[in-house]
């Protein structure tokens, strides 16, 4: 047997992104030098430090159990053994010596039976020789917020789902191709082209168009830096991009902590370079002369997207930065594990508005589609939405009890393509749930439950009639947003990081933990 620190340090490494500690995950893969090691991330399946750790833990048990004869006690402690129970010797020992002392009692009190046989029984229990069978409960263990319920036999506990909601494997599309994790995806807006990042530092982008070859054609973007006069992998996550609104250019954001521009033919136009660390998140204006980009140093930087250069930095957080959102085409809102909210203006050399109210990290951001309310979700498990006209947010909802991941609003209401449709709020949260909010009465009007493990993406249909989920319970399930009913459900090879529709509404892309993109088809 054979362990190594790059083992043990891939293992938490993994633990602590899976269960939601990104900034965590973040520093302890530069100090334990992750990205150096030969590990391939896209062999190891999630949860792999927890399984592990159970397995350690039910040897324990067993040598609690068993005797040094191979006899084994007949059922099971008043209190299963925790994991730090396992690990202290003192703890071990005491329950070896209640477990032998109780079998002595078995023993005595089995004697005793065999010499009163009823009705000529003379056997122990009716079993040879007094062995029993040792049952183990399934234990249940908390990640980080997460609870992963584990069964003991070859097959998995996951939620039944109608067959007629089953979407056939004819009608998903499995790209492959990345070497590791993809955080990321995003459609083109006027095309079928897929873009994909991942901690493989490269992004993709996929061509599912119908004169394509079936997703068989991919240009590999390479996420470079320049080291001793050459260009070499940055070996850096890429968790961040965003196609501009006539689908010509894409921007990635990097774990370098570099932006870039690429064209739609993979060619690199420009490097945005001035954050201190990674960058978090990136958005195009609706212009698209404008990127906005959010990062690690505290702050956020509005660039020019013809020239490259920094227009303005806004260094108003006070920690990270995670996100950002346009309200305009000069006024963004930012968000940080400072719990703030900025909402800043190009040429404004302090926030016009900040909103203050969370009591924990702040990890989305997004403004309505009338660029009227902003919504923000948070770890201390609240939904907030704000409005320029108040100091106090308008809606406070509470009622996820682990912490939100995300949010989306639905494209309906005022001033979309959609007018008549009532405008809705999407939250996804580590609770394993999905919540749909009327945001006009504050009130959810649905809670979308076939999910078994965190949901880390919501994404609605271009005409907001579906909502796609995806979890790390390898599924993407697709809802009816006025009924809340199921209506499609597939099941990945790896945990969902994100999803999104395509802007004809007939297609959703999803990327995995195990290096996978799915593009599933929901034509008739």
């Amino acid at each position: 047997m054979s362990i190594t620190s790059d083992e043990v340090n891939f293992l938490v490494y993994r633990y602590l992104q899976e269960s939601g500690f990104s900034h965590s995950a973040f520093t302890f893969g530069i100090e334990s030098h992750i990205s150096q090691s030969n590990i391939n991330g896209t062999l190891v399946p999630p949860a792999a430090l927890i399984s592990i750790l159970q397995k350690g833990l039910q040897y324990v048990e067993a040598e609690i159990s068993i005797n040094e004869d191979g006899t084994v006690f007949d059922g099971r402690p008043i209190e299963s053994l925790s994991l730090i129970d396992a690990v202290m010797p003192d703890v071990v020992q005491t329950r070896q010596q209640v477990f032998r002392e109780k079998l002595a009692q078995q023993r005595a009190a089995a004697a005793v039976q065999q010499n009163t046989p009823k009705n000529g029984e003379a056997t122990v229990n009716g079993e040879e020789n007094g062995a029993h069978a040792i049952k183990h409960p399934c234990p249940t263990w908390e990640m980080g917020g997460i609870l992963l319920q584990t069964a003991h036999d070859n097959h998995s506990e996951t939620m039944e789902i109608d067959g007629d909601v089953d979407i056939p494997a004819s009608k998903a599309t499995v790209l492959r191709g990345h070497e590791s994790e993809v955080f990321i995806c995003a459609w083109n807006p006027v095309s079928d082209l897929l873009a994909s990042g991942s901690g493989d530092s490269t992004a993709r982008i996929w061509n599912l168009n119908e004169n394509g070859n079936s997703g068989s054609t991919q240009l590999v973007l390479r996420h470079c830096i320049r080291e001793g006069g050459q260009d070499v992998p940055s070996n850096k996550d890429v968790t961040s991009l965003d196609w501009n609104s006539d689908g010509t250019l894409l921007a990635t954001g990097s774990y370098d902590g570099f932006a870039r521009i690429w064209t739609k033919d993979g060619n690199l136009a420009s490097t945005l370079g001035q954050h201190k660390g990674p960058i978090f998140a990136l958005k195009w204006n609706k212009k698209g002369n404008c990127i906005l980009s959010a990062g690690v140093d505290k702050t956020t930087i509005i660039w020019d997207a013809h020239t490259g250069e920094a227009k303005q930095q806004f260094p108003f957080h006070s920690a990270p930065a995670l996100d950002v959102d346009w309200q305009n085409n000069t006024t963004f809102a930012s968000c940080s594990t400072d719990m703030c909210i900025h909402v800043c203006r190009l040429g404004c050399d302090r926030p016009v508005k900040t909103f203050q109210g969370h009591t924990n990290e702040v990890n989305a951001i997004k403004w309505d589609p009338s660029g009227m309310l902003l919504a923000s979700c948070s770890d201390d498990m609240t939904l907030k939405v704000w409005s320029m006209k108040q100091d106090n947010c308008v809606h406070d909802l509470q009622a996820h009890n682990k912490e939100i991941y995300t949010i989306k609003w639905s494209p309906t209401g005022p001033g979309t393509s959609n007018p008549n449709s009532n405008i809705m709020l999407a939250s996804a949260s580590f609770d394993s749930t999905v919540r749909l909010w009327d945001v006009e009465r504050g009130v959810c009007i649905h809670t979308l439950t076939k999910h078994q493990e965190p949901v880390y993406s919501v994404a609605f249909s271009p005409d907001g009639k579906y909502l796609a989920s995806g979890s790390f319970d390898k599924c993407v399930h697709i809802w009816n947003t006025m009924s809340g009913s199921l209506v499609h459900s597939y099941r990945g090879t790896g945990g969902i990081f994100e999803v999104c529709w395509n802007s004809m509404g007939d297609k959703v892309g999803a990327s995995a933990s195990d290096g996978s993109v799915c593009v599933l088809d929901l034509r008739k």
